[in-house]
């Protein structure tokens, strides 16, 4: 059987981006991102499901940093839209003061918090948070977490859909340490994943950049991260149309690698629907 990793707790929102890629995968819940990466490497799981960004919030910077420090291959990706359920305890008090959940959720959720002077207490889990409130007997507390996490822990939902924006998504990333980037799925529309860092000089991103314009490969992400070691010097990951078979971008690979000073292709993967 096939098992997978994902940070949090049963219930959480990457676990169901887990059951909707692998709906049959024996799941393995883990604390950290760090953990789940661990679980890859020893072999102790097939494969692992991140988050990578949402809709809303924008990045999530310790898996981006993870995909540099660590060998793994992307290999899919997952949209999960995401649906915020305030819930607590089923004896718990009228008025609710304090609420837990994963910092991302609660600032997905900052107005409903606000308008109704609710104090946000972080976690490492918003299904985690649930579980936490129900162990502990908390009764002036609840949690912000999905349907499917107050169902598996017997919790009642006090209020449905509580995130400020409805267009809430969040993106996952299957990772593999096997490089599986070659799609074989005829007609397959694809996307490949990659990291690179340039010479801290004039015109040296837009020197790679245009090697993608003039081939017309459209770019789907980039997003910017820190260098550890050197300071206002950053990697670049970046998500392209098309498949490392493609002639095409195989092409703008070999001429923008001489322009770097550090590439890494994470994978080309079959590009998710997003509804």
């Amino acid at each position: 059987m096939t098992t997978v990793a994902f940070q949090g707790e049963r219930g959480a929102f990457s676990e169901m981006a887990v059951l909707k890629y692998f709906p049959d995968a024996k799941l393995m819940p883990l604390k950290s991102f760090q953990d789940v990466f661990d679980a890859v490497e020893r072999g102790d799981v097939d494969y692992a499901v991140i988050p990578v960004e949402n809709s809303i919030e924008g990045s999530v910077n310790e898996s981006y940093d993870l995909l540099l420090q660590r060998k793994m291959s992307v290999i899919g990706e997952v949209y999960q839209r995401v649906r915020h359920c305030l819930i607590a305890n089923k004896n718990a008090e009228k008025k609710i003061r304090f609420v837990y959940s994963h910092p991302q959720a609660l600032a997905q959720c900052r107005g409903y918090l606000q308008k109704h002077k609710l104090e946000a207490m972080p976690t490492y889990d918003t299904a985690g948070a649930a579980k936490t409130i129900k162990e502990k007997k908390l009764i002036d507390a609840a949690a912000i977490a999905s349907k499917r996490a107050a169902e598996l822990y017997d919790m009642k939902i006090i209020e449905e859909e509580i995130e400020d924006r409805k267009n809430n998504y969040t993106r996952f990333l299957v990772l593999s340490q096997d490089e599986k980037s070659i799609i074989n799925e005829a007609g397959a529309k694809c996307k490949t994943s990659m990291i690179f860092s340039v010479e801290h000089v004039p015109g040296a991103l837009f020197g790679i950049l245009g090697e993608f314009a003039l081939r017309k490969i459209n770019l789907t992400k980039i997003e910017s991260r820190p260098k550890k070691e050197i300071p206002w010097e950053y990697n670049f990951y970046v998500d392209v149309e098309g498949n490392m078979r493609d002639k095409v971008l195989r092409e703008a690979i070999r001429s923008i690698s001489p322009k770097t000073s550090y590439i890494k292709i994470l994978g080309s993967y079959k590009k998710a629907k997003f509804h």
